[in-house]
Formats: structure tokens, C-alpha cells, sequence
């Protein structure tokens, strides 16, 4: 089975509380983000990380105050999300970076037009999924992911949400449509 690990916003304006759009309690999750990194890492499998890269005006910002704006400190990848090699996903699609980032202006990784071509090309049948904020920007991806057809677990310890009955409420979606909620001891030792 080819896995894929998608890592979804794993920032520093998301992780800290002095990050600049803090998701409470998103610190607590970093240790098992850096556990399933190198859990990837070691056994070469295939990391696409999404990442917030505003511009200093963006319409987003009429919704959520300013953040992650591209160049600033807390749009940076939380250190143990990161490997040496990562590429930034562009139209000439990298095929042998351990890491690819697929920057993104909105909620949804999918507005990024390079992504689909880049899932296509790597035709994974499994995707494990996890980071910020999970109602928000994982939920965009989990939908995304759902529709290529393939297997999509969301690791539940390695997610964080802005409000516990939107997540709840995604999580009984995400189940009905075919996802599956896993923990990261699964992942890891499965």
C-alpha cells in the first residue's frame, strides 16, 4: 500500500500561544507531529505539508486577524514538521523531495491548482492526515483527499480545533463519508 502523510498547516502562528492565530492546546500536539515525521522520514514516506503563505492584504484577513504572512517568523514550519530537502510545490512538480509544501492564500489546500496534479502523479492509496485547525483547514483536505478514492485516516492526537462540537461534528462526517479515525500509536505501530 503507498502512503502518503499529509501535514496540514503545522506553523508557528498556529502551534504558540505567541503565535499570531494560536489554536489553544496546540502546543500539546507538537511532540506527536514530530513523532510521525520522523516515523515518515525513516521509512521514506512520501510528507506533503500544506502551509498558510498570506500576502499582507489578503481577503482572509477580513475574516481572521493577520497571520502566517509569507516571509514573516510564524508562517516558518514548526521545526519538527520540517525535513532536510523539502521542496515548495510549484508547476514543474518535484518527484524526489522527502517533503513537498504546497503553499496556500485559503482554507482549502485544494485552491492550490498544483496539488490534484501532484496526488495524481503520486497515486497513493492511502493518506494519513493530521495538524491545524481540524473543523478548518484539515477538514478542507480530508474532503479533498476523500474525493481522490483513496483510504484517508485522520490521526486524531495529532489534530487540534478551534471548537470541540465543530470537530465533533466533522469527525462524525468525515467517518460517514469513509475516513477513518485512527491515533497515532496505530500509525506508528501499524
Amino acid at each position: 500500500m503507498s502512503a502518503v502523510f499529509f501535514d496540514v498547516d503545522t506553523q508557528l502562528d498556529f502551534l504558540y500561544p505567541a503565535g499570531a492565530l494560536c489554536v489553544a492546546g496546540a502546543e500539546e500536539i507538537v511532540p506527536t507531529l514530530a513523532k510521525l515525521t520522523e516515523f515518515a522520514a525513516a521509512r521514506k514516506i512520501q510528507i506533503i505539508s500544506t502551509t498558510d503563505a498570506h500576502l499582507e492584504d489578503d481577503a482572509e484577513f477580513k475574516v481572521w486577524k493577520p497571520h502566517c504572512v509569507a516571509g514573516t517568523f510564524g508562517q516558518q514550519k514548526e521545526a519538527v514538521t520540517r525535513l532536510a530537502g523539502m521542496l515548495v510545490l510549484g508547476p514543474a512538480m518535484p518527484v524526489s523531495a522527502p517533503q513537498i509544501i504546497v503553499e496556500k492564500r485559503a482554507l482549502d489546500a485544494f485552491s492550490n491548482p498544483h496539488l490534484s496534479p501532484l496526488l495524481d502523479a503520486l497515486r497513493a492509496d492511502r493518506y494519513v492526515l493530521y495538524g491545524v485547525v481540524t473543523e478548518l483547514c484539515v477538514r478542507c483536505a480530508a474532503d479533498g483527499l476523500l474525493r481522490t478514492g483513496a483510504r484517508v485516516e485522520l490521526v486524531m492526537d495529532a489534530v487540534k480545533a478551534l471548537s470541540k462540537s465543530d470537530e465533533e461534528s466533522f469527525f462524525r462526517d468525515f467517518q460517514v463519508r469513509g475516513g477513518i479515525l485512527t491515533s497515532s500509536a496505530a500509525v506508528l505501530n501499524g
